[in-house]
């Protein structure tokens, strides 16, 4: 597909023009008919809040009800619009991406889920359509909608605290001391509220709930330095960083380690006594191996919190994630940072261990991760040239005889980038094989 990646359709925000939002909901109306319900939010960023603007325009235009949220976390979206009986949601935000980004993520109904899922390949399809062949609509004026913010908030909040109660250990957070980076983003519409209310103390970092330029701006988990600094300067128990929209998070042990997806999935599996788990192509070896070693299956997909998710319904698994972050708890629908960094926190109140001991369950191997900036075409050369896609193999085959490791290369699905990892026993021959990869591309594709 054109627009769609693994993560909805992510642009530069000038790319969101009114004509371009109206073909998308053309699209919308060609795959579901007008006569359905549609809720609106979305992020912090600047751009936001006139595509939010032009989405109510385009809605009107071709008949939707809908009704609009404000700011807030991706997951508050997808769960609310299912709760609160609209048939969409259309949740405006570019995740961890800069200010000058933006996208759409849009989720359906799932009647096998009894939940919000992400737009199915057919809904996408009839998107795509619309966009490669616009046609005129003349557009109608809105009318005055009711602010839903208040009631979802609620909402949400009501469901973070149901979910917290039901897993099995302690029932509050008391003498806890934590810092959150919410990264300028969505997670700023929640704030420290929910762990506040369960007995935690709070240090508060980026934490602007308005429209701007600030959202992942040297800060949430694309840039924990400041979470790091605030943890070990404070002697605080434990960090956590959200991205822009809240769907994942990261987080920092009391010794300013960072602790990720993998880190976070192994110690969901243990605490929650689980047989499976759903993973991606970019999970460390480390949590293959513990996973193996504990008689828990993996089942590996393609990246993509999507992906995952799909993996999970089909092989009836209760936990997957990302290295990234997202985490997709047993009957959540898609990945939640409040939520999942919730979780660990009553993790560790209950077993009273500090976060550094309960990611120390898995022992990583050595990870190197570059980027290659790449426009469309070179993104679709690294798949399909052959000269490419033996430069790829013979440094597999380098890195797995020298290193007893692996190599990935992929087109990432949400940047203009190509992304490089390579994984093995021995970093410093891995670090430089891996750029060594890095530049020999670099040569081709250009």
């Amino acid at each position: 597909m054109k627009y769609f990646g693994t993560d909805g359709i992510r642009l530069p925000a000038t790319q969101f023009t009114s004509d371009f939002i109206m073909q998308i909901i053309a699209g919308l109306a060609a795959y579901a008919g007008t006569n359905k319900k549609v809720l609106i939010g979305g992020d912090t960023r600047e751009s936001t809040e006139w595509i939010l603007q032009d989405l109510a325009t385009a809605l009107e235009t071709f008949g939707f009800d809908y009704a609009s949220v404000g700011v807030l976390p991706t997951p508050a979206i997808n769960y609310c619009f299912f709760k609160m009986g609209f048939d969409f949601a259309i949740d405006v935000t570019a995740s961890h991406n800069p200010y000058t980004d933006n996208g759409i993520k849009i989720f359906e109904r799932s009647q096998e889920t009894d939940s919000g899922a992400k737009l199915s390949p057919a809904g996408c399809a009839a998107i795509e359509a619309a966009l490669a062949s616009p046609q005129s609509y003349q557009p109608v004026s809105i009318s005055d909608r009711e602010d839903l913010h208040d009631e979802a908030l609620a909402l949400y909040l009501e469901h973070l605290r149901n979910y917290f109660s039901a897993i099995p250990g302690l029932t509050d957070l008391c003498g806890q001391n934590i810092a959150i980076d919410f990264a300028n983003g969505a997670t700023s519409a929640i704030g420290p509220e929910i762990f506040e209310s369960l007995g935690a103390t709070v240090t508060t970092l980026h934490l602007n709930p308005a429209y701007g330029q600030s959202i992942n701006q040297n800060c949430g988990s694309t840039h924990p330095e400041s979470l790091i600094t605030a943890v070990t300067a404070n002697h605080l128990d434990f960090g956590i960083a959200y991205d822009g929209d809240g769907d994942r998070a990261l987080l920092v042990d009391h010794t300013g380690t960072l602790v990720d997806g993998d880190d976070i999935l192994a110690i969901l599996a243990d605490y929650l006594h689980l047989d499976s788990i759903a993973v991606t192509v970019m999970t460390n070896q480390g949590l293959l191996n513990w996973a193996k070693q504990n008689h828990i299956t993996t089942s590996i997909t393609a990246v993509g919190d999507s992906n995952v998710a799909t993996a999970m319904l089909e092989h009836h698994i209760h936990l997957g994630g990302e290295q990234s972050g997202h985490i997709i708890l047993p009957g959540e629908p898609t990945g939640d940072g409040i939520l999942t960094s919730l979780i660990i926190a009553k993790i560790l109140q209950t077993t009273k261990q500090p976060l550094h001991t309960a990611r120390s369950i898995i022992t990583k191997l050595p990870q190197v991760s570059l980027t290659l900036p790449a426009t469309p075409a070179q993104k679709q050369k690294i798949a399909q040239d052959a000269t490419i896609t033996s430069i790829i193999a013979h440094f597999t085959e380098k890195v797995n005889s020298e290193c007893a490791g692996r190599v990935l290369v992929r087109p990432s699905g949400t940047e203009p980038l190509i992304r490089i990892t390579v994984w093995g026993d021995d970093e410093a021959k891995i670090t430089q094989l891996a750029h060594d990869l890095c530049t020999t591309l670099k040569e081709k594709i250009i």
